[in-house]
């Protein structure tokens, strides 16, 4: 009775094992766009050596592809590949000049100016020393600091012989292995110049916390990318990860976060085989309905990032022109102010976002934060003291012999400030005494209580911290514990934590390098959201006739946004829900 049932087994184990042999065995072939064909133009390639400053001392080589096609007076599109000669040899899979001959002539993708470029070597200073092999460090790091290196030095370099476009619809970027996580990091960094990527066997695991993007990908607010990936199931699994595994994760978060992507997958290891014969297609895949540009991503509006944000909703400039804009602060009625230090100036956005001088005689001002008693409360670190300024522009001293940065004050009256540069946290009660109430810090910077003003919340900017104290009745602080974890840039452990607001959930905003970072209760970031410009945030708040408008300083701006979310004031008693834990 046993025998049937052993036999169908048998039967079904040759039948898996001869379909693995097949896929072990598959092969890859080059279609005709892979090949020379007649009657198709040739483009040419020149090369050029650079030595870098955002890389000291490096030197490489970059050839330049420039198609038949190409007229001078009309702005080509452009193409980064990284491992250079890796995507131009003629003699192995990708073959990528002649693809690009191939489909530029057949219309299938539009003009398009290549550069190939090679990583960095830092040469030894003679022949029985060592060189530094930048490759690494330049592609799987995930700051913007080779995104920098293209902009700043390459690209440059380049539009001074051709003329290419500076529309981020009309570039795209590639790469394979630690030069597919290079591309994608490029265009993640900076989608105000690149919109499509192309990454294949991309090395998205922990050799430089590459793994971490994933994570990224499914936080942060969407940017306008295409992104095609590729990888084979027989990719290495070695001591940072499994590349294969690492792939399906990165795709698995851009279809998450609405994300037009596409992953092809195949059978090879570690190889650009499979990545050669498809070359054509991914690249018609990156470039179709060119012209039209590349959708920002829009997921489900009620999950993710869209529990804050609104689909469609974007940042709107509000006023520009400061030397440095800082301080965001919200009345009672919704109206927020703003300072311009540099140019003693305090200006107030009405309801209707309209911007106005409100005083212009404010030497020095930075932080500041209305109270209670319907008084703006401002730092002048230079003057070393805190003011408070009446309606009308009247102002009073309120402390001396002080360095505020920015500062909180609560319902009672009591005024907590950070001083960043002596590290220290003070407090200020409503008979004018001030003490300090920590000194355990780098660098405390933002400051602001919850809403039920049970706990003072305060950014470390030279760490990924946000310290939350349990405020004692008498004003003094205990139980600190770095609790808000921030997201970090890949070229520092400093979040450059600013300026912090609160809404009636009890989630907390954060000004930072990589943009607002938005904790729940718990103290985990649920989402980032994008910088208006690439820069330094310095303040935030709520505001406007139904606190959803998320006001911005952002250096010689300021922006605002429409919220999902309802902003709170640090004087306005609020019992936030109980938290999802």
């Amino acid at each position: 009775m046993t025998t049937k049932p052993i036999c169908s087994f048998a039967l079904l184990f040759v039948l898996v094992a001869a379909s693995c042999a097949a896929l072990r065995a598959q092969t890859y072939t080059l279609g005709p766009d892979s090949q020379r064909q007649p009657n198709v133009p040739q483009g040419t390639v020149t090369k050029y050596s650079w030595t870098s400053q955002i890389y000291p001392g490096t030197t490489r080589d970059y050839w330049v592809y420039v198609p038949a096609q190409y007229r001078a007076d009309k702005p080509a599109c452009l193409m980064v590949f990284q491992d250079g000669t890796l995507w131009m040899d003629e003699t192995k899979s990708l073959r990528t000049t002649i693809v690009l001959d191939n489909l530029i002539q057949k219309g299938d993708i539009p003009v398009t100016i290549a550069v190939f470029i090679n990583p960095g070597v830092l040469d030894a200073l003679s022949p029985t020393q060592q060189n530094r092999y930048d490759r690494s460090y330049e592609y799987d790091a995930l700051g913007d600091k080779y995104a920098r290196f293209l902009l700043e030095e390459i690209l440059p370099e380049v539009a001074k012989h051709y003329n290419i476009s500076t529309n981020p619809d009309d570039r795209a970027i590639g790469g394979l292995s630690s030069g597919g996580i290079a591309a994608f990091n490029v265009a993640w960094n900076r989608p105000d110049a690149f919109h499509r990527v192309l990454s294949y066997i991309g090395s998205f695991t922990n050799l430089r916390g590459g793994d971490e993007l994933a994570t990224l990908i499914r936080k942060t607010e969407p940017k306008p990318l295409r992104v095609f990936l590729q990888d084979g199931s027989a990719d290495q699994n070695i001591y940072a990860g499994n590349w294969y595994l690492a792939n399906q994760e990165i795709y698995s978060a851009l279809q998450y976060a609405g994300y037009e992507s596409t992953f092809v997958t195949g059978t090879e290891g570690h190889t650009a085989e499979q990545g050669g014969s498809i070359l054509p297609d991914a690249l018609r895949w990156l470039w179709k309905d060119y012209p039209k540009p590349v959708a920002k991503p829009v997921a489900d509006p009620d999950r993710g990032v869209y529990e804050i944000l609104e689909p469609g909703k974007d940042w709107e400039l509000v006023g520009e022109g400061y030397h440095f804009s800082d301080g965001l602060a919200v009345d009672k009625f919704g109206n927020v102010f703003f300072s311009d230090a540099f140019n003693n100036r305090i200006y107030k956005i009405d309801l209707d976002g309209k911007v106005t001088l409100w005083k212009d005689n404010a030497p020095g001002v930075g932080g500041m934060v209305f109270g209670p008693d319907g008084r703006l409360y401002a730092g002048q670190a230079h003057l070393r003291r805190i003011v408070a300024y009446t309606p009308d522009g009247a102002e009073t001293v309120i402390a001396e012999d002080v360095e505020p940065n920015d500062l909180c004050v609560t319902s009672r009256g009591d005024i907590y400030f950070t001083d960043s540069n002596n590290g220290k946290v003070w407090f200020i009660d409503t008979k004018g005494s001030k003490r300090v109430v920590d000194n355990s810090l780098t660098n405390p910077n933002g400051i602001r209580t919850s809403p039920d003003e049970s706990l003072l919340l305060v950014s470390d900017t030279l760490n990924k911290w946000v310290w939350s104290f349990q405020i004692q009745p008498d004003g003094s602080l205990a139980d600190a514990v770095p609790f808000y974890r921030l997201e970090t840039a890949d070229d520092s452990s400093a979040s450059n934590g600013d300026g912090m607001t609160v809404d009636t959930q009890g989630f907390v905003y954060v000004a930072s390098k990589i943009g607002i970072q938005v904790c729940d209760q718990p103290g985990r970031v649920t989402l980032i959201i994008n910088h208006p410009q690439p820069g330094w945030l310095a303040s935030l708040a709520f505001g406007g006739p139904d606190m959803q408008w998320l006001y911005v300083a952002d250096k010689d701006k300021v922006y605002r946004r429409h919220l999902k979310r309802t902003g709170t004031v640090a004087w306005k008693l609020l019992e936030p829900p109980q938290p999802r834990l």
